[in-house]
């Protein structure tokens, strides 16, 4: 086995320190010190491996993504059937690992990021059209024609629970987050009967 080098340990480090700082604080608001002081390391060491603390929150991003990403694949790699592949989006989307106190401050970072940073934007777009795409596969057989509009507002729900999240006291309640969401669905699906 490759040894790993001490460069990606600390980048791993720094991206870790990185989610929990701006979910510790819930805003971009969090210095490079901060973050390199929680990862236990001084900030010209951090500033070496991202070069800016908009690069830490645009790698803090893509891990968030590809933990989610891998959660969505390996949820519909075992789910039965299309309500069964929605189902499985919806539980990835409000797993432990990704929808804790602080992923879900970092995806409000994220969102507000993206406003003014190209990089930001695009990764949004891309999370986007992913979940989209997902929800809208699963959907065709059970609303036709509508599969689309109903991925779109599964998305909004997706987000609004997220965004109703970081307002909150206490853990995140995922269970709760995908029942909300597969009532929305119910609904969505008895219109069209």
């Amino acid at each position: 086995m490759p040894k790993l080098g001490i460069k990606p340990i600390r980048k791993e480090a720094l991206v870790k320190a990185t989610i929990l700082e701006i979910g510790r604080t819930g805003s971009l608001d969090v210095t490079v010190s901060q973050i390199a002081k929680r990862a236990g390391m001084s900030p010209a060491l951090a500033h070496h491996y991202f070069g800016s603390k908009e690069e830490m929150f645009l790698a803090a991003m893509r891990h968030i993504l590809t933990v989610y990403g891998a959660e969505v694949r390996g949820a519909l790699a075992v789910a039965e059937g299309p309500e069964g592949r929605v189902r499985a989006v919806l539980l990835a989307s409000f797993s432990p690992s990704n929808f804790r106190r602080e992923a879900v401050g970092a995806w409000l970072t994220f969102w507000v990021l993206a406003q003014t940073v190209p990089e930001a934007k695009r990764l949004l777009a891309i999370y986007q059209r992913r979940l989209r795409s997902n929800l809208t596969a699963a959907l065709r057989s059970l609303a036709g024609p509508r599969a689309p509009d109903i991925a779109e507002s599964l998305g909004a729900m997706i987000d609004g629970l997220y965004l109703r999240e970081v307002l909150k006291s206490g853990p995140p309640d995922g269970a709760a987050a995908v029942a909300t969401a597969l009532r929305h669905l119910d609904a969505e699906l008895a219109r069209r009967a």
